[in-house]
């Protein structure tokens, strides 16, 4: 896969576009059949395989060409119409994947299977932020779904990045409790592979494929938004390693970690401030350093503000070398920006709402709705796959990332919104009615979806220099 240039991102939003507008008005009841039989299916989000005849082809085409020509038979046959949204075909899922990957797919899905009957764990949205289990971490740890991609003699598998992304989109599909090694997997163990020493990365990237090793990233700062350049937290020399003063905020799991990511100003950069940065890893607990929790609109604490007084952090634990600190930020961006969490925060909330309507008399405005909502997850898981097969191609695709982001956490917000505005009701986090309080649940933690990981804004920019506009 090559990497886009503007033609081709210009011709793929039109063509999306064009995908949209024929498909909006149709699908939903067949279109995840299967999730009506269990939740995790809900990554499928496909109809039943079935054969088309001709008569189904040809019968496309005229739905095709009464959409471009306003096709008056069609648009004012109320019986034509319904048909024609129950039967748009949707290509299958795991067409772009092989029998290997099919195969992990069927084990995970048993796994939580299991899991789910004997109570391991209880669904939610927004699992990968919300759900911290360390015993939930170290069952997938213990079967080597943690740093898959990795090389054997670090604790991975040297299993390919579409294996890993079957992995994860089963399990925020389901609603699993991944937040324990979220961050860990995700960034932290790349990078260490990418920049660190060899006495690093064999103490520290094993424990985090068994499962074992929590790590907090301290990158955000008071004052300072999204400019992580601008960063003032400063270790200064001392003998035989670093000091860190300076406050971090938004640091996900700070209070469970075994590990920081502390991102760390060590010099003027001459005048460069992108220059001056490193990264330093602070073992937990460690003297020195308060952890104050940050309150969501839920109650819940994920997110803290560490508040770093003369923490001490030894030469060996400096990832990559004094002043690398930009360079290892940077690397980690395309992999936190374009995953699959970036769009499957409120999937567990489509699924419940495609359970709601299939329960419920014909609803044309429901199906259109949700009929939309699946075929923008269906662009945009498109999307991110094809961002993981650049990254195991070994490119940096920064801006393919930026459009996944952008687009993937404004739909969690639509889909937070579709179900507020579709079934009206009080939505409520102690509701025993999945629905409600899945609701509930993504209304809450919808303002962060667009700012987390690099707000929206900031990404466009990205996005426009990429493309050549600014």
């Amino acid at each position: 896969m090559l990497r886009l240039r503007p033609a081709d991102c210009n011709a793929g939003l039109v063509e999306t576009a064009r995908i949209l507008r024929l498909t909006a008005a149709a699908r939903f009841r067949d279109t995840l059949r299967d999730v009506a039989e269990f939740p995790i299916l809900l990554a499928e989000c496909r109809r039943s395989r079935c054969d088309r005849t001709a008569a189904d082809r040809k019968q496309q085409g005229l739905r095709d060409r009464g959409h471009r020509a306003g096709n008056a038979r069609v648009a004012t046959n109320p019986a034509a119409v319904r048909e024609a949204r129950l039967k748009i075909p949707c290509a299958p899922a795991d067409d772009r994947l092989d029998a290997t990957c099919k195969a992990l797919r069927a084990q995970v899905r048993e796994f939580l299977r299991n899991e789910l009957s004997i109570g391991g764990f209880a669904p939610q949205c927004d699992s990968w932020l919300r759900g911290f289990d360390r015993a939930f971490t170290r069952k997938l740890g213990a079967r080597g779904w943690l740093g898959m991609t990795w090389p054997r003699r670090y604790g991975g598998q040297e299993r390919s990045q579409r294996e890993r992304y079957v992995v994860i989109e089963e399990l925020l599909a389901a609603g699993a409790p991944v937040a324990g090694h979220w961050v860990a997997e995700r960034q932290v163990g790349p990078s260490i592979l990418r920049h660190g020493t060899e006495e690093q990365k064999q103490g520290l990237v094993p424990p985090i494929a068994r499962g074992e090793s929590i790590f907090g990233a301290c990158y955000s700062e008071p004052d300072v938004g999204s400019d992580l350049a601008s960063v003032k937290a400063r270790a200064v020399r001392i003998d035989g390693g670093w000091k860190i003063t300076g406050t971090k905020v938004w640091t996900s799991q700070g209070h469970n970690a075994d590990h920081l990511f502390v991102l760390c100003r060590t010099s003027d950069g001459a005048g460069v401030k992108h220059r001056g940065l490193s990264m330093l890893i602070v073992a937990m607990p460690a003297k020195g350093l308060a952890v104050r929790p940050i309150r969501l609109l839920t109650g819940e604490h994920h997110f803290n503000e560490m508040v770093f007084d003369g923490v001490e952090v030894p030469d060996s634990m400096v990832l990559g070398g004094e002043g690398e600190g930009w360079n290892i930020v940077t690397g980690d961006l395309a992999s936190e920006r374009s995953g699959p969490e970036r769009f499957m925060s409120t999937l567990p909330l489509l699924g419940e709402m495609i359970r709601k309507a299939r329960a419920t008399p014909a609803d044309a405005r429901a199906e259109i709705v949700i009929g939309e909502l699946v075929s923008r997850f269906w662009t945009l898981r498109s999307m991110s796959i094809g961002v993981a097969a650049l990254m195991e191609q070994g490119h940096q695709p920064g801006v393919e990332a930026a459009l996944v982001k952008d687009l993937g956490t404004r739909f969690e917000g639509d889909v937070a919104q579709a179900a507020r505005l579709l079934y009206p009701m009080v939505p409520s986090l102690d509701s025993d009615e999945r629905f409600e309080n899945f609701a509930a649940q993504a209304i809450l933690h919808t303002p962060a979806y667009t700012l987390r990981g690099g707000t929206n804004e900031v990404l466009r920019g990205i996005i426009a220099r990429g493309l050549g506009l600014r």
